[in-house]
C-alpha cells in the first residue's frame, strides 16, 4: 500500500513538470516569435504601426458613434411611421431586438435572430406595430396607422460581432386641433382650438383685447385652447383668428354684424327708451279716457232734470197745459204777482183834471 501511493505521487510530479515544461517552451517560442515581428516592423519603419493604430482608432470612434443614439420623432396621427436601426455591416449581425415602452403600458419585445433566421413577437399585441419589410433584409419598425396610444419609446438594439449599437427613437403623435370662430350676443368673438396634441396657440387681426385659456389635458393627451377677443369702442368690422400648431397652421376670418362690442352707455339708452316710449303711450291713453269720461258724466248731468220731471210728472204737466181751471187759477197768481211788483215800485197815480 505505501508503494502504491509512492508510485502515484511520483507520477504526478512527473506529469507536473513535463506540463510546466511545455509551457516554458511555449512561451519562450511565442517571444521569439514576437521578438522577431517586432523587429521586421522596425526594419520596415513606422508607417506600418502608424496605420495598424490609426485602423484601431477608427473601429473604435465608428462603435462609439452609433453605440448610442436618441432621436426625437413627430409623426401626425393616422398616417405610416417608420423607424430604423442604426447602419451596421449585416454579416456580422448577430440579434436585432425592438424594445416598445408606451404611455400606461407595459413595455414589449420583438426579437430577430440571424443565425436561425427566427423571429420573437414577445408580448407585443398590438397588431399594427410590426416589421417594415423581411428583417433578414431590413430590421426596420413600422407604426401604420398611428394613433395616439402609441406616444413612447422605441428602441433597436443590435448585437454583432463587433459590439452592441442602439438607437431610441422618443415618438410624439400630432393631433391636429377643430378650429372654430363665432361671434357671440354680447359682442364678442370667440375662437376655439380643440382636441389637439400639443396644445395650440391662437392669435387675433387686429389685436384687441383677448383671454385665452387652456383647458384640462383628457386622458389621450388632447387639450382644448380657447380665446375671447373684444375691441370695445373701436370700430372693427372684420377679424380673423389664427391658430398655430405643430401639425400644421389654420386661419379663419369672421364679419362682426355690429362693427364691436356695444359701448355700456349705449347698452342702457337701447334699453330703456323702448320702456319709455311704451310708459309715454300708455298714459296718454289713459288720460284721453279719464277725460272722455268726465264730460260724459257732464252732459248726463244736465239733461238729466228735464227728463226726470217730464217722466216723473207727466199727468201733472197735461192738466196745467190743457185744463181752463188750472190756467184761469195761474192768470190770478200772475196779476198778483204784477201788483205786487207795482207796489213794490212805489208807483202814483197822477190824475189831471179836466178843463
Amino acid at each position: 500500500m505505501p508503494c502504491t501511493w509512492i508510485t502515484s505521487d511520483l507520477q504526478l510530479r512527473l506529469i507536473l513538470t513535463l506540463f510546466f515544461v511545455a509551457e516554458c517552451l511555449s512561451a519562450g517560442m511565442e517571444g521569439t516569435k514576437t521578438s522577431n515581428n517586432s523587429m521586421q516592423q522596425l526594419d520596415n519603419g513606422n508607417h506600418s504601426s502608424v496605420s495598424t493604430t490609426s485602423s484601431t482608432e477608427r473601429k473604435q470612434s465608428t462603435v462609439t458613434l452609433y453605440a448610442e443614439v436618441k432621436t426625437s420623432l413627430s409623426v401626425l396621427v393616422d398616417t405610416k411611421a417608420v423607424l430604423t436601426c442604426p447602419p451596421v455591416l449585416w454579416p456580422s449581425v448577430l440579434v436585432v431586438t425592438w424594445e416598445i415602452v408606451l404611455r400606461d403600458k407595459p413595455p414589449c419585445f420583438g426579437a430577430y435572430r440571424r443565425d436561425t433566421n427566427q423571429t420573437t413577437r414577445g408580448n407585443c399585441t398590438d397588431k399594427r406595430i410590426t416589421w417594415a419589410s423581411r428583417p433578414d433584409e431590413n430590421p426596420a419598425l413600422q407604426v401604420d396607422p398611428v394613433a395616439i396610444t402609441h406616444d413612447g419609446n422605441y428602441t433597436c438594439q443590435i448585437v454583432t460581432s463587433d459590439g452592441n449599437f442602439h438607437h431610441e427613437y422618443h415618438l410624439q403623435v400630432l393631433v391636429p386641433p377643430e378650429v372654430t370662430l363665432i361671434q357671440t350676443e354680447k359682442g364678442t368673438a370667440v375662437c376655439k382650438a380643440a382636441a389637439g396634441k400639443p396644445a395650440a396657440q391662437i392669435s387675433w387681426t387686429p389685436e384687441g383685447y383677448c383671454d385665452t385659456e387652456q383647458g384640462p389635458y383628457w386622458g389621450d393627451g388632447t387639450v382644448t385652447v380657447q380665446s375671447t377677443c373684444r375691441w370695445g369702442s373701436r370700430h372693427v368690422l372684420n377679424v380673423s383668428c389664427s391658430v398655430s400648431h405643430l401639425a400644421g397652421n389654420k386661419s379663419l376670418s369672421i364679419q362682426l354684424s355690429q362693427g364691436a362690442e356695444i359701448p355700456a352707455h349705449l347698452k342702457n339708452l337701447y334699453i330703456t327708451a323702448p320702456i319709455f316710449i311704451i310708459l309715454i303711450v300708455v298714459g296718454s291713453i289713459w288720460l284721453l279716457k279719464i277725460s272722455g269720461c268726465r264730460k260724459c258724466k257732464l252732459k248726463k248731468t244736465e239733461h238729466t232734470p228735464v227728463v226726470q220731471e217730464d217722466e216723473m210728472e207727466p199727468y201733472a204737466s197735461y192738466t196745467e197745459k190743457n185744463n181752463p181751471l188750472y190756467d184761469i187759477t195761474n192768470r190770478v197768481k200772475t196779476s198778483q204777482v204784477l201788483q205786487s211788483e207795482v207796489d213794490g215800485m212805489n208807483l202814483h197815480t197822477i190824475y189831471v183834471p179836466r178843463v
